[in-house]
């Protein structure tokens, strides 16, 4: 047991979300968007926005590829809790919209459902400041040639032999 001056030692899956964290920052397109993820845990990913007037279409919510993001970013790193060597790519991925979204803080709840070899689903929910769900969607990834490791943002943190 660590004293109390010293840090628990991460986990090797621990350090692999922390990497997938740092690796969600680093994508360039992350920068048009406030937005923050959160991985608590296998299969679970969790994605706090910030939707404000420069996200909406002419009829004042948020446009529908705000929605598609959310979601999709989610489900993608839920799913990519499972793939600790590779880099998914979303190959297919369905929405469904229920209620407009407007100004505020939303919540992209991603959660893996099968698959953990080469295809993986996974779905995310989006939730408003009200708590009401106001999207949701189902992807399917698969696994890309890419190494996680060879990718800046995620071995920043020297996670590597996982």
């Amino acid at each position: 047991m660590p004293g109390p001056d010293e840090q628990p030692v991460a986990t090797g899956a621990e350090q692999h979300y922390r990497a997938l964290e740092r690796l969600y920052a680093s994508a360039p397109i992350n920068r048009k968007f406030a937005s923050v993820l959160h991985i608590p845990g296998e299969g679970l990913a969790r994605l706090t926005f910030t939707i404000t007037p420069e996200d909406y279409h002419a009829a004042g919510a948020a446009h529908g590829t705000i929605y598609f993001k959310m979601l999709d970013d989610a489900a993608f790193y839920a799913a990519n809790t499972l793939a600790t060597d590779r880099f998914l790519l979303t190959t297919s991925f369905n929405l469904h919209f229920t209620k407009p979204l407007r100004q505020g803080t939303v919540i992209a709840e991603g959660r893996w459902v099968t698959g953990k070899r080469r295809v993986f689903v996974a779905e995310a929910r989006l939730v408003d400041e009200e708590g009401d769900e106001i999207g949701r969607g189902t992807g399917t990834f698969m696994r890309s040639r890419m190494a996680l490791s060879s990718l800046p943002g995620y071995a920043a943190g020297g996670v590597s032999g996982l």
